[in-house]
């Protein structure tokens, strides 16, 4: 099995898939005129405009519910993954994926809202739809359809769990099979609620969960401010080969700070969309901005806070390209929340071995939820007929909650490798079907910005903009 995995794992994050998540996030960019540093002001404003509707989200739901996928393990245990592979330089190349996927992150919202449809009396969309209805290639939409299914019902899931119960057994030692159980006890509550449910739990959740972690990783910071300024320039002398100790890693400082900056902030990914075509809006690129912003949220924010926090601190290992260690400050600790709870463990003993577990549960729990309604949406998507896509919907949730299990008693490697091949195959038939579509998604943000410009409460008409097969916005 891990040989399979790994195989598909070293076609799929070829470094074609690197240079093709960059180039992207950089054409979008400049095509939008860095709407990522001009437009901060009003991404913050639309997502607390507007309220939800018996067919939508309100736009600060679906931000939630988008963070609620993009923060989990990749915050904790992926940022970990990448300095331990790839040296302290590659949380650079995480911020920079970050910026720069901001613009791809606002292209695939703003597709999601233009082409949303109505299912069974809610708003669903995402890359299925537009490719649908933008591209006209339903194969190819069919194709990440399937592709979303595989990934975020079947490989994606298992590292959530698998985090969480790895975490609990070295914070309580509770077996990872109880804790598997009460996982899916508590996760099977919601996803049999539908959307609402899901959407209202991350609604309180995500806030909770991220500003607690953040509080804590600023005491720990700033106990040892002294550091900062070191653990800074480690950070951009590594990314570009500077330091002599990391020289013969960049090119893995920047395949692996991509690689889980992609799996941390979902830019491009084609998961982010589902959450965002939920949204009562009055404009398309209303929520794209609000979409944008997430991903800041994500990488800027909460992966920044664990990254500062294991290198100010220490805890961490960095293995080399031969396999050898270049840095062994942990002996015998696998990559993982271990570093993060040992960083807080440096400041609070017996403290962050238990916090660590409690945030994890929170985050890995909150991107389970928004993996089961990404699943959910492409079974919508390919199912027409109403009975028996309810009976595959229901069929859909009791595997999820099996594989939710079977990822928490399953070993750490196989469940992040498994993860990996889900990434990377709906990111690659994802971004090939946004640059194909930019033109509706950057007419649409002209659009916005023309009526912001006259005092306007942008209000979007398709048709004034030659924009067709939009069943929502006629």
């Amino acid at each position: 099995m891990d040989d399979i995995v790994n195989f598909l794992n070293g076609i799929i994050w070829s470094n074609w898939l690197i240079y093709l998540c960059l180039a992207t996030g950089l054409y979008f960019s400049v095509v939008t005129r860095f709407l990522q540093i001009r437009h901060i002001k009003i991404m913050v404003t639309y997502m607390f405009q507007g309220q939800p509707s018996t067919k939508g989200v309100s736009p600060f739901q679906a931000f939630a519910l988008a963070v609620s996928g993009r923060v989990g393990t990749g915050n904790i245990a992926g940022v970990a993954t990448a300095i331990a592979m790839g040296g302290p330089g590659a949380v650079f190349w995480m911020w920079a994926i970050a910026f720069l996927g901001a613009g791809s992150a606002f292209v695939e919202a703003t597709l999601a809202q233009i082409y949303k449809r109505v299912v069974d009396g809610e708003f669903r969309g995402g890359p299925a739809y537009y490719i649908e209805q933008g591209l006209k290639v339903k194969w190819y939409a069919i194709v990440f359809a399937i592709a979303t299914i595989l990934g975020t019902g079947i490989f994606l899931p298992g590292i959530q769990s698998n985090s969480i119960a790895n975490s609990i057994e070295t914070a309580f030692g509770l077996n990872t099979r109880i804790s598997g159980i009460i996982i899916i006890a508590l996760l099977g509550l919601i996803i049999f609620g539908g959307i609402k449910r899901i959407s209202l739990a991350a609604q309180y959740m995500v806030p909770f969960m991220a500003m607690g972690y953040i509080v804590v990783a600023v005491i720990v910071i700033l106990a040892n401010a002294s550091q900062v300024p070191n653990a800074l320039a480690l950070i951009f002398k590594s990314a570009f080969g500077f330091e002599q100790a990391f020289a013969g890693t960049l090119g893995m400082a920047i395949s692996w700070g991509v690689k889980r900056g992609i799996y941390s902030n979902e830019a491009g990914q084609g998961t982010a969309p589902m959450a965002a075509a939920a949204a009562e809006v009055s404009h398309p690129a209303k929520q794209g901005l609000v979409q944008a912003f997430s991903v800041y949220f994500d990488t800027w924010f909460v992966c920044t806070a664990t990254a500062i926090m294991i290198l100010v601190t220490g805890t961490y290992n960095v293995s080399g390209p031969d396999g050898t260690f270049l840095v062994e400050n942990l002996a015998g600790v696998d990559a993982g929340p271990q570093y993060t709870q040992y960083a807080i463990e440096s400041l609070l003993p017996g403290f962050g071995s238990v916090f660590v577990a409690v945030a994890l549960f929170f985050f890995a729990f909150t991107t389970m939820m928004a993996y089961y309604y990404y699943t959910e949406t492409n079974i919508a998507y390919i199912i027409k007929q109403d009975k028996t896509r309810r009976m595959a919907i229901n069929a859909m949730r009791i595997i999820f909650l099996g594989i939710v299990f079977m990822g928490a008693v399953r070993s750490s490697s196989t469940a992040w490798a498994m993860g990996d091949v889900g990434v990377g195959l709906m990111a690659w038939v994802n971004i090939v079907a946004i640059l194909l579509l930019s033109k509706p998604a950057i007419a649409c943000l002209r659009d916005l910005e023309s009526q912001v410009k006259l005092g306007k409460d942008p209000v979007f008409k398709a048709k004034d903009i030659g924009i067709e097969n939009t069943d929502c916005w006629k």
